[in-house]
């Protein structure tokens, strides 16, 4: 009984979830194009919303009874829908034009008026059809819906039935509401709704632009925002389905390959969409492609594919000198360890940026220093950066048991609500294979740096000719030397190098002995991604605020004398104070063939 009342609040709520939202102007506009004809407006609002109902009931027990209708693609009922909403938005757009049609007077002649000038004159079955059309749309927006489809129907078809019910008077009763609210408005408005006036006409092309979204997927899409910008009522009926215990909905056991797993999983299981169902929704995740090289897997390529149905991939988009790649390897390490044997595989995609990033050894050394154990795999040539579209580093895809991408984040942070979404994906993994539900969360790594934007005020900036717009006393993109004098006064976040530098597109390189690099910034750690000529060594001594000595500010590659040994290609760290300030820092180089790429702060 309490899942009964469950499911009619999940129908009223549906009404407003985010998949439903970008079809309520049809809803209410297919109500609203009868307005001016009093009773038929009524007529009408209920045609549609107790249609829409039906179609809801009737295509959920044709989903449990035929296998036919379970492999049908969702980009089949999105086209049929709308197609059907598009068909009915020229009707009212063009009124006449179905009259000027041949086959439109064998129609009129039959008893079959369900789409041409059936709709145009307001007939019971066009609107039968609308609301009808749109049943599949509406049936992956809830929660219970899905535990009615998966736990209750299997177990009892009479409570199947009546909770389904239940969500549908729901679901259509609230829609009724609102169209007969907006009749009401509409009414008070006197807008007048001649066949071929503005405002039926404007109907009529809301329903095309809203049949086109639905049709290619922009519905979806619109979904999908809605969904990430915060507007998801589900978390009330999640609540509310936690609630009954001893309701039909929590008594119910299944068989999940031969295991008897409790009602909760199957509960679980049946909060998520089917792989039919995503498909509309989601992105399926291209494959590994253009591989150079493979860390951390014997040696043995890896694929996406290969771990399809098996486990949830995590792909990361990463380069080892890159800081706020860095900054996240503790949390993909602790995820790693903690969720890795409950079916979480991270496959690093180490994408370069810079030259010497293409070389395996250099990756492979930064790899075993990080304490990397997920395979990274080299994509040297951006192959796979390109076929997910990717723009960013550091970036995480999250691929889901049937290989959809259900979640991506650009950047650093959002630790919290990226490992819940790793937990939602295995917990659908679980309940689909019936293994044990994830684990609570591990604790936030004890070597994570945390970094504060609103105090931050320095830019990433590159020493190389392609990109060193902040270069303040040279000429910025060219390549070549050029001899440079420092300033009396910096201004801030701008580069400034003394003495002889030869600028390649990447880097820059002193050329003589004394060179030095300046540059007032405000942050509380300074990074500096760097590389000696030809594999030698080159010494740098660190100051800041006109010669004072680090301190206690230094980075972990400075030494007492605050001086560092520039000799690896990858990056250092000159400066970790314990507060963000505003400093002068300034770079010595005691003998030529520093290659200076780039700052970066944190």
């Amino acid at each position: 009984m309490i899942l009964l009342l469950i499911s009619f609040i999940a129908g009223i709520l549906t009404a407003l979830a985010p998949c439903v939202l970008p079809l309520l102007p049809v809803i209410v506009g297919g109500s609203l194009s009868a307005s001016a004809q009093g009773s038929g407006a009524a007529r009408r609002a209920v045609t549609i919303a107790v249609s829409l109902g039906v179609s809801v009931i009737t295509f959920t027990l044709l989903l449990k009874a035929s296998t036919v209708f379970i492999v049908v693609p969702q980009s089949f009922w999105e086209w049929f829908s709308g197609a059907i909403l598009i068909a009915f938005g020229v009707v009212m757009l063009f009124p006449t034009l179905w009259d000027r049609l041949g086959f439109v007077n064998a129609l009129n002649r039959s008893s079959n008026k369900l789409l041409a000038a059936g709709y145009q004159r307001n007939s019971f079955w066009g609107d039968a059809l609308m609301g009808a059309a749109l049943g599949p749309v509406f049936s992956s927006c809830s929660p219970t819906y899905f535990v009615i489809l998966a736990t209750v129907l299997p177990a009892s078809f009479a409570a199947g039935i009546a909770d389904l019910v239940a969500y549908a008077v729901g679901l259509s009763g609230f829609l009724l509401l609102i169209a007969l609210v907006g009749q009401r408005f509409v009414d008070k408005l006197g807008v007048a709704i001649e066949p071929g006036g503005w405002f039926r006409r404007g109907i009529g092309i809301l329903f095309i632009i809203v049949g086109l979204a639905v049709a290619t997927g922009a519905e979806a899409q619109t979904e999908a925002w809605l969904l990430d910008h915060g507007f998801d009522l589900t978390f009330i009926e999640q609540r509310l389905l936690g609630a009954p215990a001893g309701s039909n909905a929590v008594n119910v056991q299944r068989q999940t390959n031969g295991t008897s797993t409790s009602a909760a999983a199957s509960s679980t299981q049946a909060n998520f969409l089917s792989p039919e169902m995503k498909a509309g929704t989601f992105q399926k995740a291209p494959e590994l492609t253009g591989i150079d090289g493979y860390i951390n897997t014997g040696g043995k390529p890896i694929t996406i594919g290969q771990f399809k149905e098996k486990k949830v991939v995590m792909i990361v988009f990463w380069t080892y000198s890159c800081i706020n790649c860095q900054r996240e390897i503790p949390y993909l390490k602790a995820w790693d360890d903690t969720y890795g044997p409950q079916g979480l595989e991270i496959i690093g995609v180490h994408t370069p940026e810079f030259a010497f990033e293409h070389v395996l050894s250099n990756v492979q050394a930064a790899v075993t220093g990080f304490g990397i154990k997920y395979p990274v795999v080299l994509d040297n040539e951006y192959a796979t950066w390109n076929a997910f579209g990717n723009e960013y580093w550091p970036r995480k895809y999250l691929v889901d048991i049937d290989g959809y991408i259900v979640y991506d984040h650009a950047g650093e942070g959002n630790y919290d609500e990226t490992e819940q979404a790793i937990q939602k994906a295995l917990a659908e993994r679980a309940a689909r294979l019936g293994s044990a539900v994830p684990t609570a969360a591990p604790a936030a790594p004890a070597e994570a740096i945390s970094v504060d934007e609103s105090q931050l005020g320095s830019p990433e900036t590159y020493f190389g000719a392609a990109r060193n717009e902040y270069l303040g006393n040279g000429t910025q993109g060219q390549l070549g030397d050029q001899t440079l004098m420092l300033p009396s006064q910096p201004a801030a976040n701008t580069l400034y190098l003394g003495g002889t530098w030869t600028f390649a597109q990447e880097y820059a390189q002193n050329k003589t002995a004394g060179a030095k690099i300046e540059f007032l910034y405000k942050a509380k750690n300074v990074y500096f991604v760097a590389a000696a000529l030809a594999g030698g060594a080159v010494k740098i001594k660190i100051t800041r605020d006109g010669g004072q000595s680090l301190g206690t500010a230094r980075g972990a590659d400075v030494d007492a004398n605050s001086e560092a040994t520039i000799r690896a290609d990858r990056l250092y760290q000159l400066v970790g104070d314990s507060a963000y300030g505003v400093h002068v820092l300034e770079i010595e180089i005691e003998n030529p063939g520093l290659q200076a790429f780039t700052f970066t702060f944190g």
